[in-house]
């Protein structure tokens, strides 16, 4: 293992907060969800634009008709969820609309069993019913607190389809470029597709007060470019079922923040729900990596033989 100054595990931390304060920033603008979204993704996409232009630019030549197409898709995907998913939380807490998000697994497990035929064991899917039973105490627990919020949980929950759908598209084009072009690609693409929907909706791209844009600079600086930098530094010494793992404390963290700084109350449900979700989920990655080690394992010996 290489040496690194900085401690892995406390980068991956501190990715873990930073993007648990996506929640946070959108709570505390006043924009549209769509407005929020497009700005999130274009400040991302001009901050990473001198890094890309110096090193990277080269590799756009090189990107397939298909990965095009694909990229695409997962730029509109992504857009969709951000505006789902910031619409979400006008109506539910940070608490519930975090952990329903997380259920992204789920909606993998759905699509890779429909799409490609690929078999989950007995375990992983005991693990699924057990998290989809955890939303189900969270949505009932909001669904008793108000209908608003149960409509909340249910954008949540489609923003969540969208995001597995988005990362779906995703796996097959990081293959082939860096993370750095794939991620500049679809930012890119994805602030077009909000820029036409804001226009299309009709609600006003500016003026907004100074607040509005600092949160909107913020967005992009801290979760979107910050978090998910520091996962991508971090699995060059921490192995990716770990990352996954820390990923799903989102919520913990989110609600943590939002119990601070937006006295937001935390329901019983949710701890319950919540909890079960994170254990269920956490199982479930865990039992499909072993699979995958197991699978390995039996290929290379079939090499071998």
């Amino acid at each position: 293992m290489n040496r690194t100054i900085v401690n892995p595990y406390f980068a991956l931390i501190v990715g873990v907060i930073a993007v648990s304060a996506s929640a946070i920033f959108v709570k505390f603008s006043d924009a549209p969800s769509g407005v929020i979204a497009f700005y999130r993704l274009l400040f991302s996409v001009l901050f990473m634009l001198p890094v890309f232009l110096i090193k990277y630019v080269k590799e756009l030549a090189f990107i397939s008709k298909r990965d095009w197409l694909y990229a695409t898709f997962a730029g509109v995907f992504l857009a969709f969820h951000f505006i789902l998913w910031f619409e979400s939380l006008n109506y539910t807490s940070v608490a519930s609309s975090t952990v329903l998000v997380t259920l992204q697994p789920l909606f993998a497990f759905v699509g890779t069993f429909l799409f490609f035929k690929e078999r989950f064991t007995l375990k992983a899917i005991l693990c699924a019913v057990a998290a989809i039973v955890g939303s189900v105490i969270i949505s009932w627990g909001d669904f008793r607190v108000s209908g608003t919020a149960l409509y909340g949980d249910i954008l949540a929950l489609l923003a969540c389809a969208l995001v597995t759908a988005y990362l779906m598209f995703g796996q097959s084009v990081r293959k082939r470029i860096s993370l750095v072009t794939y991620t500049f690609v679809v930012y890119s693409i994805s602030s077009i597709v909000l820029l036409f929907y804001v226009l299309i909706v009709g609600e006003s791209l500016y003026p907004y007060p100074k607040n509005e844009w600092w949160n909107f600079i913020l967005l992009a600086l801290i979760p979107t470019l910050l978090g998910h930098s520091l996962f991508n530094w971090a699995i060059k010494w921490i192995s990716t079922s770990i990352i996954s793992m820390a990923i799903l404390f989102e919520p913990v963290g989110a609600t943590i923040l939002a119990y601070y700084f937006l006295s937001e109350k935390v329901l019983f449900t949710q701890i319950l729900g919540g909890s079960i979700v994170i254990v269920g989920i956490s199982l479930f990655l865990l039992d499909e990596r072993s699979g995958k080690q197991k699978k390995a394992k039996k290929d290379a010996l079939k090499e071998i033989v």
